[in-house]
């Protein structure tokens, strides 16, 4: 290895992606093998995620040894030039409701900060082989193709809203089109960043959870807002605190249209 430069971008995502598709195929080893007698099974979900994270630890620290890992107490030690700049953000599961019962929609993330800026990240659904990758400040791609959000201004009866599972008991909804929930909050952003799906609503999310949805939508034309119209800074989470608001991710020109369709629920 001597002589290659392992700080350089393009090694760094290289890994990056290869680390992750390696990580979704194990993950699938324990895909939709929960117990059918349990509505939740807890105990598969956390051996999964444990070895997971474990599997991710050991092959990040081999490769990178200085390099660091997002935990829920994470500080920010300011600028620095040494191999500790970069962080690395990890979040195995992502729609573990549906990975324990066997249905496709879920995958596994991985972002990456220097100096807690982003660099670059990516969404791997190992069931149906989606991969969804970004550069910050760069484009956006579903496999290899270039992706990007509907340049189409307005909703009507074929627009589509993706939520979580309690949205019709938090707001009473006047969205013209298909309103549905797909049970993984990063998929939903990602299909709304190829122009599938026109707006999300997610809530209950953390700063592990959208890390690599930030850069991917971000790249694609698109936001995360929060609800009064103002900008989010998923940076402010950086401690690990739960995100409590909810937050709409739409294309820019059509945020005020897709949040007039709805109001709060008293």
């Amino acid at each position: 290895m001597a002589g290659i430069d392992k700080s350089g971008i393009k090694w760094l995502k290289n890994f990056g992606m290869d680390l992750i598709r390696s990580l979704g195929n194990e993950a699938l080893t324990f895909y939709g093998k929960g117990k059918t007698s349990l509505k939740f099974d807890e105990e598969l979900v956390t051996a999964a995620e444990l070895q997971l994270n474990a599997t991710f630890r050991e092959r990040l620290l081999e490769e990178f040894p200085e390099h660091q890992i997002f935990s829920n107490s994470q500080d920010n030690h300011g600028y620095t030039h040494d191999e500790k700049r970069y962080l690395w953000i990890f979040d195995p599961v992502d729609g573990v409701d549906n990975f324990q019962t066997g249905i496709p929609i879920w995958g596994t993330s991985l972002a990456l900060l220097e100096n807690f800026w982003p660099i670059f990240s990516v969404f791997f659904m190992p069931a149906t082989g989606d991969l969804f990758h970004a550069g910050a400040g760069k484009e956006a791609y579903h496999n290899d193709k270039k992706m990007i959000v509907s340049t189409h201004k307005g909703i009507n009866d074929e627009s589509l809203l993706l939520t979580y599972s309690r949205f019709h008991l938090d707001y009473h909804s006047r969205f013209p089109g298909k309103v549905r929930n797909l049970g993984c909050a990063t998929a939903h952003i990602c299909y709304v960043a190829m122009g599938r799906a026109d707006a999300a609503i997610i809530a209950n999310e953390s700063y592990q959870g959208l890390s690599a949805a930030r850069v991917i939508i971000e790249s694609a034309g698109a936001k995360i807002f929060n609800m009064d119209g103002s900008g989010f800074f998923l940076n402010e989470y950086l401690d690990g605190q739960k995100i409590s608001d909810h937050l709409l991710v739409v294309a820019p020109d059509n945020f005020s249209t897709v949040l007039s369709s709805f109001t709060k629920a008293a």
